[in-house]
């Protein structure tokens, strides 16, 4: 099955039956899940009370199970600037009543040395074509392997986005970032969150409709290059929801 769609006024056909996932997934009670910002594992229980228990393997019924995990520190999740506003505003309108399929460019970045940090700046982007861009970016860092899906990135001082990155993506019109990394900005910085700040232009000039999502993992095998982007974010009033960003190569 193929999707056929226009951009920058040229035609491209989506593969559907290739679809290539990005997300990871939610593993509840201590299993293998990523991790960040110093949260416990996310906890899967089952309702219990007045008799009833949502267990089959107790007695149960049903399986019918509490879920108690964090958007930002718990695996795939897509943030809107209300991450770093005073008033709490929910990603979910920004993918109500419109599309959630983006053209997409995918590009891999090796973050550089800096003192003790490892940063991604802006002439990691010189390969990319000087025309428009399309309106999502994926950022795969170097060295790209599996144990990203199930990282403990707490206390580890991972990679991190300069203002000048950012200010590139604004420039370029991108309005869609996604990132391996658990923040684009730096583990431990004062609460400063400039990357963020950055592409939102919060407070001075705020790009409401734009969106990050972070903790992805894009397998090694899939190439750099054009894809069309289905951004599935799960309808929470929550200014980050879990999210299944999914890429369709183009043939």
């Amino acid at each position: 099955m193929h999707c056929l769609f226009e951009w920058n006024g040229i035609a491209h056909r989506a593969d559907l039956t290739r679809p290539v996932d990005l997300s990871t997934v939610l593993v509840g009670n201590g299993g293998p899940n990523p991790s960040a910002w110093y949260v416990d594992s996310p906890k899967m229980t089952p309702v219990r009370g007045g008799g009833f228990v949502g267990a089959i393997d107790e007695g149960g019924s049903v399986n019918f199970r509490d879920i108690l995990f964090n958007p930002h520190g718990h695996g795939t999740h897509t943030e809107c600037l209300g991450h770093i506003t005073p008033v709490i505003h929910p990603v979910d309108p920004l993918f109500r009543g419109t599309t959630a399929h983006f053209p997409c460019l995918a590009t891999s970045v090796t973050p550089q040395r800096r003192e003790e940090d490892l940063v991604v700046d802006v002439d990691s982007l010189e390969a990319l074509p000087n025309g428009p861009w399309p309106p999502a970016l994926v950022v795969r860092t170097l060295p790209n392997d599996d144990a990203k899906r199930t990282k403990a990135w707490s206390n580890t001082n991972p990679p991190y986005f300069t203002v000048a990155f950012m200010d590139k993506l604004v420039q370029q019109g991108v309005l869609h970032l996604l990132v391996d990394l658990p923040s684009v900005d730096r583990e431990v910085d004062g609460g400063r969150l400039e990357a963020h700040h950055a592409f939102w232009r919060v407070p001075d000039n705020p790009r409401q409709g734009c969106s990050i999502t972070e903790l992805i993992y894009l397998p090694s095998n899939a190439p750099d290059g054009m894809y069309l982007l289905h951004l599935g974010v799960a309808p929470m009033d929550n200014d980050a929801a879990i999210s299944r960003p999914v890429l369709y190569p183009l043939v």
